[in-house]
This record gives C-alpha cells, structure tokens and sequence, in this order.
C-alpha cells in the first residue's frame, strides 16, 4: 500500500491511496467465498463454482463491489496512521476505475484538527452566579413537600362544579369529521384541570360543569402534531364528567413539620430546608461559575471548524441519541416521527451544540499545550481503578482490555480537567450589579445600627 498526502484548505486534506494488485485480488478471493452460495451455476452444485467460472459467466466486476468494502475496511486504518494527520471526521471515499491486474487507488477527503488561536485565559472576568437562598425559595421547598402530602378527596358535594386544579375522572370519545380516530377515546380517564395535558382548550371547557354532566368539547389540533392526519383539524370530543376529586393540602405547621421531617417545629425544618438548599445552590453556582469562565475563554479565541468535522459530531451524536431511545423500546424514527421532524432538521438543530462542544473541546487541549500540563501515570491509574471498580474487575485485567487510543482519552481528559482548574482559579468572578447594591446597603445599614448604639451607650 502506498500513501500520499495533499493538503486542501480549510483544515481539510486529500489522501492517495494506492492498493497493489495482489492485495486487491486476494480481496476478490475472499469475497467470492463470502458469496459463492449465491450463484446458481449449470453443472455445478451451488457453491461449489469455481471463482473463474462465476467470473466468466457474470463478468470480472461480479465481486468488486464487496473486494472494495473489504479492501477500504482494511487498510484506510492504517492509511490514516501512517498520513501523520490528526484526522477529526470520517473520509469521503471515491474509488478511481478498477481494472484486472491493475492496482486500485482511491482517495478519501478528511477533515484535520484545527490550529487554536488563544486569546485572553488567564484572570478572565466573568459575573459571579448567584448562589444565595431566598425566602421565596425556602417557601417554594415547602410547597413542594406540601403538594407531595396532600390528599385526593372525592367530592361528593351537590352542585360542586369543576374548577381549576381539580382532578377529574373523564370518559372521552373524540371526532374529525364526524368520525372516531385512534387514539381518540377513553375512560376512567385522570385529567388535571390546568395541567394542559390535552389539546389546548380542552381543559377549560370543562370548568363549570357538575358530575354527571355530558360536555361537547371544541377544539383544533395542533399543527404539527403527532398524528400527520390530524393536525390542524377542527375536533369535538363528547366527555362525560364521571367524578371530581380535588387535592386537599396539610397546613403548614409545627405539626405537618413533625410529620414530614424529623424535627418538632416549623421553624427547625424552614431552617433545615435553607441549609439544604444552600449547599445544593452553591455546588450549582461552582459548576455555573465554570461554564462562564470557559464560555469566556472559548470566546476569546479564533478556531475554523471543518464543516466535516462537524457533521461527524453530529452524526455521533445522533447514534448515541438512537441508541439511548433504543434502550426505552424506541427507534430514532419513531421519536422523529412522534416530534414531527426529518432526520435533516433533527441534524441542523444539533448542529450549534456541536459546534459549541468542539470549539471548547479544540481550546481547552490548546491550553493544555501551552501550559505544558502532563497527566501522571498514577492519575491516569487512578481513573482505570475507578474502571476496574465499576466493572468488578482487577486493574491489570483493564489496563489489558482497554485500547491504547482510549488511555490516551484518558489522559487527555484528565489535562483538560486540569486546564479547566487552573482558568477557573485564576479568573476575576465579580458580583453581580444587584447582589454589590445590595450588599453595600446592608454594610450601610450596620454601620448605621452600630453608630446609633455608640450614641445609645454616651
């Protein structure tokens, strides 16, 4: 196998790759065997054609197709090693004409890393999140909890009519065009008053109306929706009110704070509840600080991404997507399908993530390079421990089975933890506007208390 290398613009390049004729012939021989069982040949048990006969009688081109995929698979690898390039996207591949007893060439266009451009990293100045506990967020807390306590009473009340946050139980048989649909009906069926689970304005035209009561309910399908046949078409659903229950919540006490936390009093758990939420806060605010300092740096710095390079994130992306749907029973069709999206829209609107994640990806290993920062082996066997711990199994026997490309991920992970650590303590994180007038308010508000209780004491 022979490699040339032609640099392109845009951080693209060309690679020429020429296959000798011997390799590309054993790859014939190997597709034949794959495919022998195909071919249906007079006088021959099937199978049992001999290569030349199958050849002649359907041309010298029957098993290229398959000798080429063969041959692609099998040296474009070491084609990318031995180019010297950091190849960041998959190749676009064409085959030159493929003659008996010729060598085959082909080249594949790939996109290379990008050069980075640094700018300003070190002491960067970003506004500091805010990590501060309110008592608006302490009565938002208890809310919650309070809503988990609640009851669900059915309402036995005569004339009690339905309102909004009442939970009603609801038979339902919808139609478009005078006819039912799929999909379309049910019974016993939980509806929340105000939860917009249903059509918007279905809900609605419920409020006012008794148990017991039959409801004509107008509305129109959204457009786009999840049903193509559907959307935008005018529907009148008959609903049946069968029952009304509503959620009845504890007062907020002494007593509903015994009984949800381990503390006696109101004032204890509110207390509680503040520290809690200050700790969750703060750990929220260091990973928020972080992402400012780093948005700030990637901002400061000039970087071209390959558009290839991008298209291979996204399609990654995408995989991975289709492969976490696939673990809940559900293809990536189906979801696209059910969004009411092309696979081509579905790309575009992943497409600013990607970008955004490479550029901070391409950055922060250039400040790894500039500061000069090595992973210690220790620290990169620390991370395979963690491996060997999460899959049960002895540290050498990972150190065996992981790649080497991937301990070099490793590594690389753990530089770019390292430079992220070091642009964080070195940034300016300043107050806010609101969080400063605030503050020096209630610095002049003590001094003014201090200074009224010196007078006080003379």
């Amino acid at each position: 196998m022979n490699v040339k290398v032609e640099k392109l613009e845009k951080n693209t390049a060309k690679l020429l790759v020429e296959v000798s004729a011997a390799e590309f012939e054993e790859a014939t021989v190997i597709a034949y065997n794959r495919n022998k069982n195909r071919f249906n040949i007079p006088g021959f048990r099937k199978g049992h054609a001999k290569k030349e006969v199958i050849e002649k009688m359907y041309g010298p081109q029957v098993f290229y197709e398959d000798a080429i995929n063969h041959v692609l698979d099998s040296t474009y690898p070491q084609a990318a090693k031995e180019s010297g390039l950091e190849i960041v996207s998959r190749p676009e591949i064409s085959v030159d004409k493929i003659e008996p007893g010729k060598p085959v060439t082909y080249t594949a266009v790939v996109a290379t890393k990008p050069e980075v451009e640094l700018g300003e990293y070190k002491g960067v100045t970003v506004e500091k999140a805010d990590a501060s506990v309110t008592a608006k967020d302490v009565d938002a807390e208890l809310k919650r909890v309070q809503n988990q306590s609640a009851r669900i009473v059915t309402i036995d009340e005569e004339g009690r009519t339905v309102k909004k946050d009442d939970i009603t139980i609801i038979k339902f048989e919808g139609y478009v065009d005078g006819k039912t649909f799929a999909g379309g009906s049910g019974d016993d069926y939980p509806l929340t008053i105000g939860s917009h689970s249903f059509i918007e304005g279905f809900e609605e035209q419920l409020i006012g109306h008794k148990k017991g009561e039959e409801v004509d309910v107008n509305v129109t399908f959204p457009t786009p929706y999840q049903a193509k046949e559907l959307e935008g078409k005018p529907a009148l659903f008959k609903v049946t009110i069968k029952e009304i229950r509503e959620k009845q919540l504890p007062e907020i006490d002494d007593e509903f704070a015994s009984e949800v936390s381990e503390f006696e009093t109101l004032k204890e758990y509110k207390a509680s509840i503040k520290a809690d939420l200050k700790l969750k806060k703060e750990k929220a605010a260091a990973q928020e600080n972080e992402n400012r300092v780093v948005r700030a740096v990637v901002a400061n710095a000039k970087v071209e991404l390959p558009e290839a390079m991008v298209t291979t994130a996204v399609e990654n992306m995408m995989d991975d997507y289709a492969r976490r749907l696939s673990q809940q029973g559900l293809s990536l069709e189906q979801y696209l399908g059910y969004m009411g999206q092309t696979p081509e829209q579905f790309m575009e609107m992943q497409k600013p993530q990607a970008e955004e994640s490479l550029k901070t990806r391409l950055v922060l290993e250039a400040i790894v390079k500039a500061e000069g920062i090595k992973a210690s082996d220790e620290a990169v066997d620390e991370k395979l421990e963690e491996m060997a711990k999460a899959y049960k199994m002895d540290l050498e026997k990972i150190k065996a089975v992981v790649a080497p490309a991937d301990i070099n991920n490793i590594r690389t992970d753990i530089e770019v933890r390292e430079a992220v650590d070091r642009i964080v303590a070195e940034a300016d994180l300043k107050e806010p506007e609101k969080a400063s007038r605030k503050k020096a308010s209630d610095k002049d508000a003590a001094s003014k208390d201090a200074e009224k209780e010196g007078s006080e004491d003379k």
